[in-house]
């Protein structure tokens, strides 16, 4: 029990931090003490000491002027709740317009998340351009709707309105990971960004997230940053954890401010935010999305990925940004083109799948209950047991490779005005003004400059780790011919990260108390496409998401 109680505490605790009554204390620690698994009820800082919300807001002023509460009520029901195919309908049918529809989720942005009794504070900051760029798009959108190009054009990202975690360089906002000292950071886009915008995407703003992707404090709410304030959970506010570190992502596509969202994940940051807020998530496969231009944690482990209230728009958000970048040392060209995921979204059914189902999870209502849900559609579950295998040295991989691969984004990516070159020099810049930069200290940041390691010692901890963590899913994976492995939010994060393999989480209920859970399908390298059409056909059967209920 020993072992299942640490690599339980290890994908709770590491993979951002569920503050849930499932959560375990490690009696043997190990290296991952560093991580505070303490549950927040009251914060240090609640709202952020750095956003300017007239500022934010004086672009839009005039352009908003007319469009009131009316406007906005009688628009609800073509956008809330709504995928993106049905979105595209709406304005193909001239019921709505891609300004109305950026305007609708400013309004609801203004509306909801900072400075009032429901705020969330999950978005950044916000494109000054973005209402003219929907106007352009209103101009030209005829074209794309073509009897020939149609059925490509309602499951495209043309004109639709996605928030960008704000670890993401994107042209024209700063990207500051939520760090003080990338408050001024003017880059160019990343890749994943040029391809959202090939695909047609309009970058609405970006979201807020635990500061430096959670790798930072180690004693801090997830959801927290210095620029952008405490995220806070639509399902709970100042009561359920958002999860992290992709916190600002999965809370506001929750609250409808965007169509979808870019997150991120170094070992449970989409996974754990998503299933925290309901809403789906998929971390891809590593290498299928590029990394390049993303603040980083671990050039091993890290990537890029969709969240979105429901699997179609995942899997349309995937296929925009996955693709080859040479500039990725670990990017991977699956040679599929560039509606793969979205074509024919759920032909693989359920119907004869085999799918692990951890027997040490059976405890789980909810997780019993999909379990059902999936038989009735015809899937076999198989009850395994979890192999005895451990992840020694992990904090040491992610300690290691930010020591150089946060140097690397500094001098590559980040814009001229940043001028902290180094993890140290980050620490030194926050010791200026500790109570406004680091309220929570920056006990992680200390650990990443003290660890040290021969190239060659450092080579034995990656091989180790994505050897184990292959094995844990390898071994039951062919001693029970399965498909997919079944897990519970973030829970198995930890072993998907270092194996590298794909995972999608999907809503699968709620608590007694109202706290949103996920299902999460985990499976071998690029098979996003097999994991999309389970959730997706999970999803449609059983449809768990709720709308939070004071953000309807």
């Amino acid at each position: 029990m020993r072992f299942f109680t640490f690599l339980l505490f290890l994908s709770l605790c590491f993979n951002c931090k569920n503050a849930q009554s499932e959560q375990l204390v490690a009696d043997d620690t190990s290296d991952v003490s560093a991580i505070s698994t303490k549950d927040f009820r009251e914060f240090k800082v609640l709202d952020s000491k750095y956003i300017d919300n007239e500022a934010m807001w004086q672009p839009f002023e005039k352009d908003l002027k007319d469009f009131t509460e009316e406007v906005y009520n009688n628009l609800k029901s073509f956008i809330l709740e709504q995928d993106i195919p049905t979105i595209q309908q709406h304005i193909l049918h001239q019921k709505l317009s891609y300004e109305d529809l950026v305007k609708f989720y400013l309004y609801r942005i203004r509306k909801y998340d900072r400075e009032n009794e429901l705020s969330l504070n999950s978005v950044i900051s916000l494109n000054p351009n973005v209402i003219k760029e929907a106007k352009g798009f209103d101009k030209v959108k005829n074209i794309y709707a073509q009897p020939n190009s149609k059925e490509k054009f309602m499951r495209s990202l043309y004109g639709m309105p996605i928030l960008l975690k704000d670890n993401v360089n994107t042209k024209g906002m700063p990207t500051t990971a939520g760090a003080v000292a990338l408050q001024h950071n003017a880059t160019d886009d990343a890749f994943i960004v040029e391809r959202l915008k090939e695909k047609g995407a309009i970058i609405l703003g970006k979201a807020n997230l635990s500061e430096w992707a959670y790798y930072f404090c180690g004693d801090c709410p997830s959801g927290y940053s210095a620029i952008g304030g405490q995220t806070l959970n639509p399902y709970g506010r100042r009561i359920m954890d958002t999860g992290g570190s992709s916190s600002g992502s999965g809370v506001a596509v929750a609250a409808n401010f965007a169509v979808a969202a870019i997150g991120s994940e170094t070992s449970g940051s989409i996974l754990s935010p998503a299933s925290q807020n309901s809403v789906v998530g998929l971390k891809p496969t590593i290498g299928l999305v590029s990394r390049s231009g993303i603040v980083p944690i671990s050039s091993t482990l890290d990537t890029a990925g969709p969240m979105a209230k429901n699997v179609t728009d995942t899997a349309i958000l995937l296929d925009a940004i996955f693709g080859y970048d040479k500039t990725d040392s670990k990017s991977i060209n699956p040679k599929q083109d560039s509606y793969y995921f979205t074509n024919n979204l759920g032909a693989s059914t359920l119907k004869g799948k085999r799918f692990g189902a951890v027997k040490r999870l059976l405890e789980d209502s909810l997780y019993v209950k999909a379990i059902a849900d999936l038989k009735s559609k015809g899937a076999i579950i198989v009850d395994i047991d979890e192999e005895n295998i451990e992840l020694p040295d992990f904090l040491r991989l992610l300690n290691l490779d930010m020591k150089a691969d946060l140097p690397n984004y500094l001098t590559s990516y980040a814009g001229n005005d940043v001028t902290v070159k180094t993890v140290e020099d980050v620490i030194n810049f926050n010791l200026k003004d500790s109570l406004n930069r680091m309220p929570y200290g920056q006990k992680l940041f200390y650990g990443i400059v003290a660890d040290i390691a021969t190239d060659d010692e450092f080579l034995i901890v990656k091989n180790t780790l994505k050897t184990n963590g292959r094995q844990y899913f390898n071994v039951p994976f062919a001693k029970y011919n399965l498909d997919a492995f079944l897990s519970i939010n973030n829970y198995h994060a930890g072993f998907a990260a270092v194996a590298e393999y794909p995972a999608l989480t999907v809503p699968m209920g709620y608590t007694v108390e109202g706290k949103p859970k996920g299902l999460t399908f985990i499976g071998k390298p690029l098979k996003e496409k097999q994991l999309l059409d389970w959730a997706y056909n999970y999803e449609q059967a059983f449809k768990r998401r709720k709308t939070p209920i004071n953000y309807d």
